[in-house]
């Protein structure tokens, strides 16, 4: 968090005419706690707390953050450790061969790609720093999709710095192809990483820019126009609702829905994991926007629109999954959240490990019972839970 949270925090209130406990019982916060916050003696307030605060302030979440607000911390596991020294090699240039070459790499990466899907990190560690190294012999296009997929891991194991060494990289290949919708892709990947960051405003700027500029005609679009179009809607709404700007999520979402009802499938279209927009896509975000603006029983109504039998991706359904848990947790419905959890370890179980929403969610149900059952007791095992 920046710096001078406590000096905005105390700017916006008094610009509001409230007093320290009149904001606290509008916000549900404790009033000491927002006298440590404004007093700089406590900087690292959770951002669903700011939120809480920002919503009673009537102001953006990045009115008390600010606008470059400190990411969270990364995770640099182990696994990773060979892909992170790949992409610092590629960010110097070296190792990069002639455009064009590179004999069978678009099929390589497809396996990285469905690995990814699978969740299967513990092969895709393996697989993905000979992809990257290859792919400097590979076509701009080529090179773009390996990036963007070697960044859209680094982001979901919250390894940031890597993730936007990787990024920007894939932007500068999929520019240079010449086709708009090669950046637009990667522009929704960066955006995630950028959700992440907590830049909040940019995303939205970044997302909504993208999208004027290769909006489709939903009459005649082509299956890839109105999927990318649709996610930057997406991940613009996702911003807005972060800083507390619910009418414009709203706005962007039903845009995004309109898309997706407008969508028509292309017969053996090869299909990416980041083209992957349809009207469950949609479904699952709003049941996520509704988790982020605290409204548990709407997202829990929202959640029956989601097919059941979707495969457990790790770009969106296990997300998904996370945010009808916290819903169930919000509601205090902790064994329904719990059976959630135990879906997603088994089907998910090293994406699971990854997410730090799993283990505030494990440590919140936890706190709330005074013994705990076995299943509680093999999650908080599995996910590395902390004492």
């Amino acid at each position: 968090m920046s710096g001078d949270l406590g000096q905005r925090l105390q700017s916006v209130r008094k610009r509001r005419g409230l007093t320290q406990r009149e904001l606290a019982g509008q916000s549900g916060v404790s009033v000491s706690f927002v006298r440590k916050i404004e007093q700089g003696e406590r900087d690292d307030a959770r951002i669903a707390t700011l939120r809480k605060l920002a919503v009673a302030l009537g102001c953006p979440l990045t009115a008390l953050i600010g606008s470059a607000p400190r990411p969270p911390d990364s995770r640099n596991g182990e696994n990773w450790a060979e892909t992170r020294r790949a992409l610092d090699v590629m960010a110097t240039g070296d190792g990069r061969g002639e455009p064009g070459g590179g004999d069978g790499i678009g099929e390589l990466l497809s396996g990285a790609v469905r690995l990814y899907h699978d969740n299967e990190y513990g092969q895709l560690a393996r697989v993905l720093p000979g992809l990257i190294a290859e792919g400097g012999e590979a076509s701009p296009l080529l090179r773009a999709r390996i990036l963007q997929l070697a960044g859209s891991v680094m982001v979901q194991t919250r390894q940031l710095r890597s993730g936007r060494i990787a990024l920007e990289r894939a932007m500068v290949e999929a520019e240079s192809t010449g086709n708009p919708l090669d950046a637009a892709s990667v522009v929704v990947t960066l955006s995630w990483l950028m959700l992440v960051e907590r830049q909040f405003q940019q995303v939205e700027d970044l997302a909504l820019g993208w999208a004027d500029r290769i909006e489709p005609r939903l009459s005649c679009g082509t299956e890839r126009e109105i999927s990318t179009w649709g996610w930057l809607l997406l991940r613009g709404s996702a911003a807005a609702i972060r800083d507390n700007r619910p009418d414009e999520a709203d706005g962007m979402m039903r845009l995004a829905q309109a898309g997706a009802i407008a969508l028509r499938r292309e017969p053996d279209a090869q299909r990416d994991y980041w083209t992957i927009f349809d009207a469950a896509t949609v479904a699952m975000k709003r049941v996520e926007n509704a988790v982020i603006d605290e409204r548990p029983d709407l997202a829990l109504h929202l959640a029956a629109d989601v097919p059941a039998d979707l495969r457990p991706t790790s770009d969106n359904r296990n997300r998904h999954l996370l945010d009808v848990a916290a819903a169930h947790i919000e509601l205090r419905h902790y064994d329904a959240s719990l059976d959630v959890l135990m879906k997603l370890s088994r089907e998910a179980r090293s994406w699971l490990i990854e997410q730090r929403l799993a283990k505030d969610l494990l440590t919140g149900m936890i706190d709330k019972r005074r013994t705990l059952t076995s299943d509680m007791r093999e999650l908080a095992d599995l996910i590395q839970l902390e004492y």
